[in-house]
């Protein structure tokens, strides 16, 4: 089969590449002339593991190739994919412009039937919004269908979510449409759901939003655990066990950031207010959420007597592990507050580096985790890579001017810190905490 896919980010390059992989033609479109030239010479723009070698296999066998030509792949296409970026308004309303200027494209470029797919998270209505467009921008009376087929990759296993799919959503009012896409699916041999187009576009948020929601809720449950001296971790283990539950989402931290929750649960907020409904219970999971940071430095400074003046380290910056993605990474909210307190900060992680000096120019980036804690007052843990599960605390202790150690993702054994002489504080897990403070 031919496909175009339009935009060539994580959803868009990850879905491109495994479709050429395999047995399709495609054609990736980016407006970034720097990003197709990349990709071309087969040097993958964002970090994401098992990408590039999949990515020359296929430029090598002549499978997949990229262009700033937006129409001529349309034209040569059967299938085009709508992979571009939906980022928030300032009220926190996804901003469809750069849909709308693809389906304007399509619309122009019609040369026969094509099917429109609908990969980016958008709001119910935008299959609607997406016809209407090129319906007004077609020159001839070519024939076309739009389907909804949204995309559950996780950064850092965005390869693996997509060869290997939980589920796969296909929402359109064609039954020709659908079976098109079946088709091209087929190979994955994965459980297939075939909805009409607005219900598939609920299935994302509605996914999103309820795992955000699960993130929140044990952090508000974490909460009250530091108050009354009890265990989130075990608390959460227990949760898990029932079935109804289960274990996933359930860690109590520094919350949840990255490309897809922050904005999905915003704008699945204002679609809700949009048709009348009430959006609290969506504000109250951004609330939960959005003060994590705060809570942490703060817990950081209590133990310091104040952060003037103070060395502060940070193992991790990117939203989370396998990624060098920081967009709503807990990590440059924690940076922002501790600069403006007055501390001096001193970090490290595996990939993200160049993107956060783009933000912070002026902290100390390192070498490695022990580089990090040379002289530093306290040690906070942001992303829980595994380079730093095995690290070498002794020699952690050595280097630091005072052994605090602040677990935002609960990595470490509290009973294991405590006996290498570190203050430790885990987040929820009261038990440990009050122990450390001699209560």
């Amino acid at each position: 089969m031919k496909i175009a896919v339009a935009g060539a980010g994580y959803v868009g390059l990850v879905t491109g590449v495994v479709f050429a992989d395999l047995g399709n033609e495609v054609i990736c479109v980016d407006i970034d002339p720097a990003k197709v030239d990349a990709i071309n010479k087969g040097r993958a723009p964002i970090y994401e593991p098992g990408l590039d070698e999949m990515l020359q296999r296929n430029l090598e066998e002549g499978r997949l190739r990229a262009t700033t030509d937006l129409a001529a792949a349309v034209r040569e296409s059967e299938v085009i994919f709508i992979t571009v970026g939906t980022p928030p308004t300032e009220n926190g309303e996804p901003d469809l412009k750069y849909v709308d200027e693809v389906a304007r494209v399509i619309g122009e470029s019609l040369n026969g039937y094509k099917i429109i797919v609908n990969k980016s998270t958008v709001p119910v209505g935008t299959g609607d919004r997406v016809r209407r467009i090129i319906e007004q921008y077609r020159r001839e009376p070519h024939e076309f269908d739009v389907v909804s087929n949204p995309e559950f990759l996780r950064e850092g296993s965005a390869v693996h979510d997509t060869l290997y799919p939980e589920r796969i959503v296909i929402g359109t009012d064609n039954p020709r449409a659908a079976m098109k896409i079946v088709e091209l699916y087929a190979p994955l041999e994965r459980p297939m759901l075939i909805t009409n187009l607005p219900t598939a576009e609920v299935i994302k948020y509605a996914s999103n939003t309820f795992l955000a929601l699960k993130i929140s809720y044990i952090n508000a449950i974490a909460d009250l655990c530091e108050r009354v001296g009890a265990d989130v971790v075990q608390v959460a283990k227990a949760m898990g066990y029932d079935s109804r539950i289960g274990p996933h989402f359930l860690q109590a931290g520094l919350g949840f950031g990255g490309s897809c929750f922050p904005k999905d649960v915003k704008a699945f907020a204002h679609s809700v207010e949009r048709y009348g409904l009430d959006p609290t219970l969506y504000q109250t999971i951004l609330a939960i959420n959005d003060a994590r940071p705060r809570q942490f430095v703060q817990r950081i400074s209590e133990r310091l007597g104040g952060l003037q003046g103070k060395t502060i380290g940070l193992l991790g910056l990117a939203f989370k592990p396998n990624t060098d993605d920081i967009r709503e990474a807990r990590s440059i909210e924690i940076i922002r507050y501790l600069l403006q307190e007055g501390a001096a900060v001193r970090a490290y992680d595996p990939v993200a580096m160049p993107n956060m000096q783009a933000l912070y120019p002026h902290i100390t980036y390192c070498r490695n985790a022990y580089e990090v804690a040379e002289g530093a007052d306290a040690l906070a843990l942001v992303t829980e890579w595994n380079e730093f599960k095995q690290l070498n605390f002794e020699r952690i202790k050595s280097l630091m001017r005072q052994p605090n150690l602040f677990d935002g993702r609960n990595l470490y054994d509290p009973q294991r810190m405590r006996k290498l002489g570190f203050y430790y504080y885990g987040v929820g897990r009261g038990e440990a905490n009050q122990h450390e403070n001699g209560l």
